[in-house]
C-alpha cells in the first residue's frame, strides 16, 4: 500500500473513532463540507459550487463503462496527472442533482478516486480536478441500458 494512502486511512480512521465517541459530532464534522453544491439541480449552478467553468484538460481522466447495465451501480473514477491536485469532483450532467460527488485529495496522496454512482439515465460523466487553484475537466459519455435514479 502507498504510504501516502496509509497514512490518510488513518487519519480518516482516528477521525471516524472521534465522532463514534461523542468527542465531537457528526455536524462538527460536516462543518468544513459544502453541502450546497450537492442540492444544486443543474450543470451550470453545480459548477458554480464547486468555482467554476473548468478548462479540459488531456491530464485528467474519467475512467467509465460506455455501457452500465444498471444505472443504480455505475463505478465511475477519475484521475489527474496535474501537479498539486487538491481537490476532484464527479459531475453526472442529467442526473435531478448533477454533482454527485467531491473528493479532498491529501498532500501526497496520489489523485486518483474511484466510487460507485447512481445514473438516471445516459449522460456526460464529467471530472472536474482543482490544481494550483485553477479548474480542470474531462468528460465521458455512458450509456444506461436499466434501472437508474429515475426509473
Amino acid at each position: 500500500m502507498n504510504n501516502s494512502r496509509r497514512v490518510a486511512l488513518k487519519t480518516t480512521g482516528a477521525f471516524a473513532s472521534l465522532v463514534s465517541l461523542g468527542l465531537i459530532t457528526q455536524s462538527q464534522a460536516q462543518a468544513a463540507v459544502d453541502r450546497a453544491g450537492f442540492e444544486v439541480k443543474t450543470l451550470p449552478d453545480a459548477l458554480k459550487a464547486i468555482g467554476g467553468t473548468p478548462a479540459n484538460s488531456d491530464q485528467v481522466t474519467v475512467v467509465a463503462p460506455d455501457i452500465a447495465e444498471n444505472g443504480a451501480v455505475v463505478p465511475i473514477g477519475a484521475s489527474s496527472k496535474l501537479p498539486n491536485t487538491t481537490e476532484i469532483y464527479l459531475i453526472v450532467e442529467k442526473n435531478p442533482m448533477p454533482l454527485s460527488a467531491g473528493f479532498i485529495i491529501p498532500a501526497g496522496t496520489a489523485p486518483d478516486v474511484q466510487t460507485r454512482l447512481k445514473m438516471g439515465q445516459s449522460s456526460n460523466v464529467i471530472a472536474v480536478v482543482k490544481a494550483d487553484g485553477k479548474l480542470y475537466s474531462a468528460t465521458k459519455e455512458t450509456k444506461v441500458t436499466l434501472g437508474g435514479c429515475g426509473g
